[in-house]
């Protein structure tokens, strides 16, 4: 952990050249104290950084100085660098991993590459935390010490403990068999298996957990795409209601935005838009589709219709008469 630390403080001063110890603490998440010991370490070990005093000053490396990394070319590190700016590394819990990696890609660079893939790179824009309209994007987050064990027993192999608050329900202790980590819409998911059965957690529901030494019960390969489709399948399979909708293009967002999933979609001669989607229930449907107002029709199920129309029916009467 701390050579990671150290390597990232040198590859912070190459890139940024002079910094505060202040400064130098935020990007590595640590304390100004932990910042000066590893100034002084880096400095016994023989790396030429130095301080600089007064109201500008700060540490900074001696000129000339670098540590050769090669192999990225420029397309391959701004794939890294775009792909950084999602918020996947957010809900696993390696923001700050993360961080230190895009350090070290800008520094496996030549220098006649590393500022045109850094310039080029703020030229993209991966999942802002609101849309257009100002709606903030809302990002699960797990209690960093709670994904750490999380991860450890997914990468080793190892039995987990998980305290878990499941929808509806008082939090409980289980022990499960970790299968593999996904992350879709900024939502995380434990896949794993209780006692032999199949289970899917949040990870935003785990509320602490702890890796066990034993030995989890599960294959040495697993293709999590295929377990995922017939989870997903599965749990689309248990509850939901299917409807059959037109929707006018504008408002397609708005709709898959309410839905669970999206089964279908077609285009019609009229312009408009054709869908199969999933609804948690009843309720859910008609919730969704009132919202849409003449932007929508609900063509199946007829239940689905027919609630609608009273619901219009209702309106209709209270706004017949003047108040």
């Amino acid at each position: 952990m701390r050579a990671d630390r150290l390597v990232s403080l040198v590859l912070l001063l190459r890139q940024r050249g002079r910094l505060t110890a202040d400064a130098l603490a935020r990007e590595l998440e640590v304390s100004t104290r932990t910042v000066l010991r590893d100034i002084e370490a880096l400095s016994a070990a023989g790396v030429p950084v130095h301080a600089e005093r007064g109201r500008h000053g700060g540490f900074a490396l001696l000129p000339g100085f670098r540590t050769e990394l090669t192999g990225l070319n420029h397309d391959e590190a701004l794939a890294l660098l775009t792909a950084g700016s999602g918020r996947g590394d957010q809900v696993l819990g390696l923001r700050s991993a993360l961080a230190s990696a895009m350090r070290k890609v800008l520094d496996a660079l030549p220098e006649s590459h590393r500022a045109a893939a850094s310039d080029a790179a703020q030229r993209f824009l991966v999942e802002p935390e609101t849309d257009l309209l100002s709606r903030r994007l809302v990002t699960e987050e797990v209690p960093v010490t709670t994904m750490i064990e999380v991860r450890r027993a997914v990468l080793a192999g190892h039995k987990l403990r998980i305290h878990y608050a499941a929808a509806g329900q008082a939090p409980r202790w289980r022990t499960v068999d970790p299968i593999g980590l996904v992350t879709v819409r900024d939502r995380g998911y434990l896949l794993a298996t209780r006692s032999g059965a199949d289970r899917t957690y949040r990870l935003s529901r785990v509320l602490a957990a702890e890796e066990l030494p034993e030995p989890a019960q599960r294959p040495d390969r697993v293709d999590l795409d295929r377990i995922w489709r017939e989870r997903r399948a599965q749990f689309l399979s248990e509850g939901h209601i299917t409807v059959l909708v037109r929707v006018h293009p504008a408002r397609r967002e708005d709709l898959l935005s309410t839905a669970v999933a999206v089964r279908a979609e077609e285009p019609e001669a009229d312009g408009w838009l054709r869908l199969e989607v999933t609804y948690q229930d009843s309720r859910h449907a008609e919730w969704a589709l009132w919202q849409l107002a003449m932007n929508a029709e609900a063509l199946a199920p007829q239940s689905l219709r027919t609630a609608l129309r009273d619901r219009a029916a209702a309106f209709a009467d209270r706004y017949a008469a003047p108040s």
